[in-house]
């Protein structure tokens, strides 16, 4: 699976989102900077979603986890 990042500058900054993941967004100074506040950006909130998955499965029986290859 590939996810699009968007690059766009703003004054001194870049701003940066990516289009299939709303609330993914962040700035940096530098291309490569946003690029990297990017990932860091979504691995955050993938952190915060599975946190978040875990809460609601308590109590409830699970049938199978696996890893889904897109």
């Amino acid at each position: 699976m590939e996810l699009n990042a968007v690059y766009v500058q703003d004054g001194e900054w870049i701003v940066a989102w990516l289009v299939e993941m709303p609330g993914v967004h962040t700035q940096g100074k530098t291309l490569e900077e946003a690029r990297k506040n990017l990932r860091d950006a979504l691995e955050l909130m993938l952190d915060v979603q599975r946190e978040d998955s875990e809460r609601e499965l308590m109590g409830k029986t699970v049938l199978k986890r696996e890893a889904l290859a897109a």
